[in-house]
């Protein structure tokens, strides 16, 4: 059960116990905050507070995937991290996500991103390989002390996009999801319920926004939260090139949901402006 519906819970069950009016106690501290209080300059940062390791994990060491790169901070005095699986696209591989894997472990995540089993993978089997990819990294010798377990993550491109949305409805427990140019054939998610994140492309031809990104928004009605960002100008192959805006929100999404931490709910809401020196042509948060 994800902390905010557990802490609901929790009071709720002393209430109807006690028949008393219970107030929520806030902590003084947030145990999940990592690094320094955010800003707009640190979050479009292509390196964030933490200097990063990665390690290799081979096709023939991969349990349920194609292989893969783990990125992890190099610190072990900050506590644990929360772990991130990335997924590439339809006939893609790592390499064209892999940008994405230091820029956000270096925030304070473990990350790893993925080789598919084959190229031509659709998204329900990239979302088993997502999940199959944080179970590995879990149990991982290297970076398993530095991981709480209980904090998941999954982002992907295109079918690897579509495939977070198959984790987040497989695994209920995943805490966000991040798609990024997603597609896939099924149109509804109303059983996800991690917070969920989805990044569309103003001019994307292969998974039109208008068929793929807003209508599974409009469906992800059982989600923590929802958000859609529409990037202006951009096609469903943005995502494979280092991009601040993709990067920004998504840091800010993981960073609120898998962190829990408020000081990034700034970046969140109201969000970014549509404005027509923007890079971003829509947002919408629900």
């Amino acid at each position: 059960m994800k902390l905010t519906r557990l802490i609901a819970v929790s009071f709720a069950s002393v209430a109807l116990t006690t028949g008393l009016s219970v107030q929520p106690v806030v902590a003084a501290d947030n145990p999940y905050e990592r690094g320094p209080d955010p800003t707009e300059a640190s979050i479009e940062a292509t390196r964030g507070h933490y200097s990063v390791s990665s390690k290799t994990i081979s096709s023939l060491r991969a349990r349920g995937f194609g292989g893969g790169t783990i990125y992890y901070p190099n610190t072990t005095s900050d506590g644990t991290f929360g772990v991130v699986a990335i997924s590439p696209g339809f006939t893609a591989s790592q390499s064209t996500i892999q940008w994405l894997g230091p820029r956000i472990a270096s925030q304070g995540f473990v990350v790893i991103t993925i080789d598919t089993n084959t190229r031509l993978d659709q998204p329900d089997s990239r979302g088993r390989q997502l999940l199959a990819a944080l179970d590995q990294t879990i149990s991982d010798s290297t970076v398993a002390s530095r991981i709480d377990a209980s904090r998941q993550a999954v982002m992907g491109h295109s079918m690897g996009g579509g495939g977070t949305l198959e984790a987040a409805k497989s695994r209920r427990s995943l805490e966000a999801t991040i798609g990024l140019t997603p597609w896939n054939l099924d149109k509804t998610w109303p059983e996800v319920e991690a917070a969920s994140l989805v990044i569309g492309a103003e001019n994307d031809s292969i998974a039109p926004v208008a068929t793929h990104s807003i209508p599974f928004y409009n469906t992800l009605t059982n989600a923590e939260r929802r958000a859609y960002l529409e990037l202006r100008n951009a096609t469903h192959f943005a995502p494979n090139v280092s991009n601040t805006t993709i990067a920004k929100y998504s840091i800010a999404w993981l960073k609120r949901y898998v962190d829990n931490d408020t000081r990034y709910e700034q970046f969140i809401a109201p969000g970014p402006s549509t404005g027509l020196l923007s890079p971003v042509s829509d947002y919408r948060l629900g």
